[in-house]
């Protein structure tokens, strides 16, 4: 399971998000991801509508930083974002109030 899969992996939590929670927000969440599998891609939030795009982005709002393979057990439901963030496993650069209401969107 590499880099694709977790790309792939988030767009479908994305699909799911409720438009109306994402009314009005305009934001770039950037994702870079380190060791085996690694990548960066940002995830566009405008007004409603959401588009991933693998590589990165010239203005992120807020950048998440981790391990490919501890984002994969987050995405999997098998490490909690929070945890991750203070053991140090997940960096956070930008606005946190936006890291936070981007877990609330996904979960």
């Amino acid at each position: 399971m590499g880099f694709s899969y977790m790309v792939s992996s988030i767009e479908e939590q994305l699909k799911k998000v409720n438009a109306e929670k994402v009314k009005g927000m305009n934001a770039t969440f950037q994702f870079e991801l380190s060791g085996d599998n690694h990548g960066i891609f940002h995830v566009n939030v405008n007004d409603g509508e959401i588009e991933l795009i693998e590589g990165s982005s010239n203005n992120p709002s807020v950048t998440f930083m981790m391990d490919a393979a501890d984002f994969k057990n987050m995405i999997e439901g098998n490490l909690n974002a929070t945890s991750a963030f203070m053991s140090g496993k997940l960096k956070i650069k930008g606005d946190m109030s936006l890291a936070l209401k981007l877990q609330s969107l996904i979960n």
